[in-house]
């Protein structure tokens, strides 16, 4: 309740920026968006919580609402800090500069929001199942909720008809998604022209000059693609100053202009061979790639000049800054799924524009702290583009930069890749391919879970490390590394690059992820909270279902609701005949085991709500992992039948399998099992498992 009573304080406080919303200059048209559909949010939790739960429950029932709100609360306090940013109207032509082109309301935050949302409306769902003291009401609801979570409503269009409002992607706000970055981008050349025809605003001949040079872009004239305007627009700015060398070399360097700072990358060539790539880097916009603003050219000097958005640190540099002898991993599980998730949010956008980027790996990460979200970042994709630049300083640079912030580079590149690069004549043109910068993400991957550079702890150098990678070699993980996330990492990183997934595939299974950890915090245990079953099996299903809907173009943010809608349904389908088919087993002796001993084990460990609905899922993943030796224990001794679930409660100790507990606690826990005399109900969303109604604290 505390958690909903923040988002409400957050809401009030948008409200009152936003009662002078026609003065917005830049992004009007989002920020009321982003409003609208944070009221609808707020009024969707207030319907689901008066239907489901109960006030006098709130200190009990409510446990499981607590993290998926949070982190909601969080999603709504930086949109809040957003909209501040775009009020803000100081140094106009710097934020007219920085936000002419980008989508970050739309792309970045309603993104984060469609993310949390499906996992408060479930755990919402979970709570009510189980609160109540009204059986038949309880019944009711759990009869409401079967329907829900029918096979028929696995389309995307009887999803959105049936469930829209709920999920917040009503026809209404799903047109304004498409339509609201557009009508900005009309408002501001309208602002535009009239700066530039209004005696009164009595315009410098530079920012005249910057005016023609916005106005075209956003008109998108034929004239302006791949046009760079002179150098003198911004060296002749007032406060036009060089701060600072970026990396290695002179290529890039922080400039302070028009009252904001950015990055420029400089270098020397003729123009007309890069008009092309430089028109497409120009024509780029996601919150996660580094946003090529607007470019500048010198005809005397052949100097080229592109200005970047700013960002605080690489990723390599964060790391090896802040990595110690006892402290290994940076990130917590949630914080590097969150990175994850915006490095293949940023590599899906660039390869549905047909953009490979060919040298990922953490020199090319940049970050940047987000300024309410305390160990969180915003992550960005770099080093992407211009690809034909021969200058042999730019080159000498990168390489320098590369040699100081990244170990061999071997480690980084697609077997496919070494393979070609060891071929006479092909060194340096490389072919860049879409599964080749999924190899390199795997191995990011692998360096932000474990905090260390893949294959460090290893001596191999130079063509024997390149021969080893090509034959199959791939570095270890630690003991304990969240299941989930190292079996996604191996699928990156497969030899056969048929079999690694798409960024698009990625990104949907990181979402789910993300979900599943804000409905099942770790509580310090993040290796004994399993998802019901592997998402990668998920995607797979998913895919061979809706291959039409997958495929082409990039999905927009309004399918994410439903994407994960239906990653539930197959979770949900697999897992129940999975149980299904272990229990019609007559030879599977741990799939055997009574229903009710494992409604008693559930009664015993006291799971809390938020992780009684994935309960039947945890009990299937641990006997599927038991040892053989453990089954033939249990045959020994019939009364080791009762197991224990994981999901332990923070108060707990972790849970052990049966032969590792005293025979006396076993037969002590199913006799008082097999005494209980409390009813059993079966839950819709879990067919295989009842729970125990009969006092509030079996329940609890």
């Amino acid at each position: 309740m505390e958690q909903f009573r923040h988002i409400g304080e957050v809401l009030g406080s948008l409200k009152a920026l936003m009662v002078l919303h026609d003065d917005i200059e830049f992004k009007q048209s989002q920020c009321r968006l982003l409003l609208d559909i944070f009221c609808l949010a707020f009024d969707t939790i207030a319907g689901e919580i008066r239907q489901n739960l109960k006030l006098e429950e709130k200190n009990r029932k409510w446990k499981a609402l607590e993290q998926p709100l949070r982190e909601l609360n969080r999603v709504f306090k930086e949109g809040e800090l957003y909209i501040k940013h775009c009020l803000d109207s100081k140094d106009w032509w710097g934020k007219a500069m920085s936000v002419h082109q980008n989508k970050d309301i739309v792309e970045y935050h309603i993104h984060n929001l469609f993310c949390y949302f499906p996992a408060v409306i479930e755990a919402i769902e979970n709570a009510g199942e189980i609160a109540g003291l009204d059986e038949d009401e309880m019944q009711k609801r759990r009869v409401m909720l079967m329907g829900k979570y029918d096979k028929v409503w696995n389309d995307p269009k009887l999803f959105q008809w049936k469930f829209g409002k709920q999920y917040l992607i009503p026809r209404e706000i799903c047109n304004r998604l498409d339509s609201a970055w557009r009508e900005d981008r009309w408002r501001l050349i309208e602002v535009l022209k009239e700066k530039r025809s209004s005696v009164s605003a009595s315009l410098t001949k530079n920012e005249l000059q910057l005016c023609n040079l916005l106005l075209e872009k956003l008109n998108g004239s034929e004239q302006f693609k791949g046009k760079l305007f002179p150098s003198s627009i911004l060296s002749g700015a007032k406060d036009y100053q060089v701060r600072r060398r970026l990396g290695g070399g002179s290529q890039y360097k922080e400039i302070q202009w028009l009252g904001e700072s950015f990055v420029l990358r400089h270098f020397y060539g003729e123009i007309e061979p890069l008009n092309f790539e430089i028109s497409s880097l120009l024509s780029l916009s996601h919150p996660n790639i580094l946003q090529y603003l607007c470019g500048f050219y010198d005809e005397e000097k052949k100097e080229c000049l592109l200005v970047m958005e700013l960002m605080s640190k690489e990723l390599c540099c964060y790391m090896k800054e802040n990595r110690g002898v006892r402290r290994q991993i940076l990130f917590s599980i949630p914080v590097v799924v969150d990175i994850m998730l915006q490095i293949a949010r940023g590599m899906e956008y660039l390869h549905s524009r047909r953009i490979y980027h060919g040298d990922m790996n953490p020199s090319n990460i940049l970050l940047k702290a987000r300024n309410h979200t305390e160990g969180y970042f915003q992550a960005k994709v770099a080093g992407f583009g211009l690809s034909s630049i021969t200058n042999s300083t730019s080159r000498n640079a990168t390489k320098q930069n590369t040699e100081q912030n990244t170990a061999n580079p071997f480690i980084w590149y697609a077997p496919e890749v070494l393979a070609e690069q060891e071929q006479p004549g092909s060194a340096s043109t490389s072919k860049y391919t879409e599964k080749a910068d999924v190899y390199s993400f795997g191995m990011l991957c692998f360096e932000l879970l474990t905090g260390k550079v893949p294959f460090e702890d290893g001596h191999l150098q130079g063509e024997k490390m390149s021969r080893n990678i090509r034959s199959g070699e791939r570095p270890l993980f630690p003991f304990p590394s969240p299941k989930y996330l190292v079996n996604l990492t191996k699928k990156c990183w497969q030899t056969d690059p048929t079999q690694r997934p798409s960024f698009s595939s990625i990104c949907r299974i990181l979402r789910s992820i993300k979900k599943f950890l804000a409905m099942n915090p770790d509580n310090g245990q993040p290796e004994l909270q399993l998802p019901s079953v592997d998402y990668c099996d998920i995607e797979a299903l998913f895919k061979k279902k809706f291959s039409a809907e997958v495929g082409g173009e990039l999905a927009p943010v309004s399918q994410i609701p439903f994407q994960l809608f239906a990653y539930k349904l197959t979770e949900k389908d697999k897992t129940c005949m999975s149980i299904k088919d272990k229990s019609s087993d007559p030879s599977n002796d741990v799939a055997s085991t009574h229903r009710e001993d494992e409604v008693s084990v559930l009664d015993d460990q006291l799971v809390p709500a938020s992780d009684a609905g994935s309960v039947c899922f945890d009990v299937l993943s641990f006997c599927s992992e038991t040892p053989v030796k453990k089954v033939i224990a249990r045959k020994k001794y019939p009364e080791s039948k009762t197991r224990k679930v994981p999901g332990t409660p923070k108060s707990q100790t972790p849970r052990r399998s049966p032969a590792q507990l005293p025979l006396r606690k076993c037969a002590h826990s199913l006799k008082m099992n097999r005494g209980s005399k409390s009813p059993l109900v079966m839950s819709p969303l879990h067919p295989s498992i009842g729970r125990s109604t009969g006092s509030e604290s079996e329940i609890m």
